[in-house]
């Protein structure tokens, strides 16, 4: 059987070869009427674009390299649904990497891009701890995005969560139900992610004339037991808390036990005595179905994605155009935890 070839295209849809290409590749002004007989014509002939041909031919590449080295994280996955999901329709592809470690492995997950012709780099960032990033990731001669949950002090495409206003939104909204005795619980000591949401906790607090207390923002190990064995010291040291912010989904549900081994419920009580009010910093969709529901301040994941994604469009479509930090602010979803 006769492989059917863009000539044969252009013959059945009655333009010219040229016409042809710029619809395949989306470019050019071509009337939406000429469009439709160049898809009819394709669709009838059954023709299959060759995209990788036509980038070595035209010098260019329509896929994107996408770094994602922790698949625990439910932040990134969202993030990278909406990544692949944006680019794709734009008429991108995603060649996706997942290195073990920031060294050999990272050094070959880069080659693999170069030698897959890669335009470009996303790299989600996942190591909390640390501003900085990889060395190969730094000197990354291709056009780079990056996605972090906290702020990356090099100079670079940089999309972001805007941690301390998350928590200062949650903050507010149990000031504003009459809380008073609020406290921050989990994440670890250096968690670049808990210093900024403390910041914002406390610059809330301090602003309405309310004390801020260190005990009232215990550190934990990242996991539901350590932050269960922390919610219970926390409440039978100090009876007075009414209103817990969750690190992390984990710490969520390991503050529901602790809550319930002191003898005490989760929700909202218009008396703030027997219930504790919770709210977290992600939709938990594995929990989503509990009682009560959970309030949370949304983690803005699918549009970091979008911005991540046109970001990077942009900047391969204007190689000269300047470094973009975009900072992302998350909505409270009110439910019936808190």
């Amino acid at each position: 059987m006769k492989k059917v070839s863009i000539i044969d295209v252009a013959k059945r849809a009655g333009v010219s070869v040229s016409t042809v290409s710029l619809v395949l590749r989306q470019k050019g002004k071509i009337s939406d009427a000429t469009i439709e007989k160049v898809q009819a014509a394709i669709h009838e002939l059954g023709y299959v674009h060759n995209v990788a041909a036509a980038n070595l031919r035209a010098n260019t590449s329509n896929l994107i390299g996408l770094i994602l080295r922790d698949f625990s994280d439910s932040f990134s996955i969202k993030v990278m649904a909406s990544i692949v999901q944006e680019l794709e329709a734009q008429g991108y592809m995603v060649f996706l990497g997942q290195p073990l470690n920031e060294h050999e492995h990272l050094e070959r997950c880069l080659l693999s891009f170069k030698q897959q012709g890669v335009a470009g780099v996303i790299y989600l960032a996942s190591d909390v701890r640390r501003d900085t990033l990889p060395a190969q990731i730094r000197q990354c001669p291709l056009p780079l995005v990056v996605v972090s949950q906290s702020p990356i002090k090099e100079k670079c495409n940089l999309v972001m969560r805007d941690n301390q206003q998350a928590a200062s939104l949650a903050t507010r909204y149990l000031l504003e139900r009459g809380h008073r005795y609020i406290a921050y619980l989990g994440g670890q000591e250096h968690d670049l992610i808990r210093q900024q949401r403390l910041v914002g906790f406390r610059s809330t607090l301090t602003r309405l004339g309310i004390a801020t207390r260190d005990e009232f923002s215990p550190a934990c190990g990242d996991d539901t037991y350590a932050a269960s064995v922390a919610t219970r010291q926390l409440l039978e040291n100090n009876n007075a808390i009414t209103a817990l912010l969750c690190h992390s989904p984990d710490a969520m549900i390991g503050c529901i036990d602790g809550i319930h081994k002191v003898g005490r419920t989760v929700g909202k009580d218009v008396f703030l005595t027997q219930q504790v009010a919770l709210i977290g910093f992600e939709d938990m969709l594995h929990i989503n179905l509990t009682s009560p529901s959970f309030t949370y301040v949304s983690s803005a994941s699918e549009e970091t994605g979008r911005q991540a994604a046109t970001l990077m469009i942009r900047k391969l479509r204007e190689p000269t155009l300047q470094n973009q930090a975009i900072t992302l602010s998350g909505q409270l979803v009110p439910r019936e935890s808190a």
